[in-house]
């Protein structure tokens, strides 16, 4: 065999193997794709304290228990945000819409000294969530164990505050986080919808 030939017959048997490789690497990664991977960025399972004496707009209490069986969304938000939170809420409506039907969605404040039931309902009302989301109002100190929980800074005269939405399981785990920043109506509805598989099949 001429070494014109041997080169020949290498070359040919190097582009089969890769075209071999090229279909293994995207019938593995196709196959990911459809098993579910989530959009938002994964936290620890931990399972978070109840919300404590936290009341809503109304003055219900706000329980996590009322929460479980189902995912919840936990946002951090403050009634006098002009920017982020009020995309924050534009994009969870947007979800809950793209999805068919709601979860349940409590913005945690990160301003007690000026979120009120007034502002809280007025912030919903100008969101067009009123009826969709309720908010868990109380004092600093109140609301600095759930900050905590959640690994969020509050507003602040010098810092603004974390912009996340945590996704909960039907357990009432941290799941999904999403900063504000890469947060979508497309990609929240993903995750909801996977976690409510998780859930309807024993997950």
């Amino acid at each position: 065999m001429s070494p014109r030939l041997r080169l020949a017959l290498f070359l040919t048997g190097m582009f089969a193997l890769t075209a071999v490789a090229a279909v293994l690497l995207f019938a593995v990664g196709d196959r990911t794709v459809r098993t579910g991977a989530f959009e938002g960025a994964l936290r620890p399972e931990i399972p978070v304290e109840d919300f404590g004496n936290l009341r809503d707009e109304d003055g219900k209490p706000v329980r996590l228990a009322d929460l479980r069986g189902r995912p919840a969304i936990v946002t951090f938000l403050y009634t006098t945000c002009k920017d982020t939170c009020p995309l924050t809420v534009d994009q969870i409506r947007g979800a809950l819409d793209e999805l068919g039907h709601d979860v349940p969605v409590v913005a945690v404040s990160v301003d007690p000294a000026n979120d009120t039931p007034r502002t809280a309902k007025r912030f919903s009302l100008q969101r067009q969530m009123t009826g969709r989301m309720r908010w868990a109002l109380g004092s600093e100190a109140e609301l600095q164990r759930v900050w905590r929980d959640y690994g969020v800074q509050p507003q602040t005269t010098d810092d603004e505050h974390s912009a996340s939405t945590v996704l909960l399981d039907g357990e009432g785990r941290q799941r999904i986080g999403f900063a504000t920043s890469v947060l979508t109506p497309r990609a929240l509805a993903h995750d909801i919808a996977e976690l409510e598989r998780e859930q309807s099949d024993g997950g």
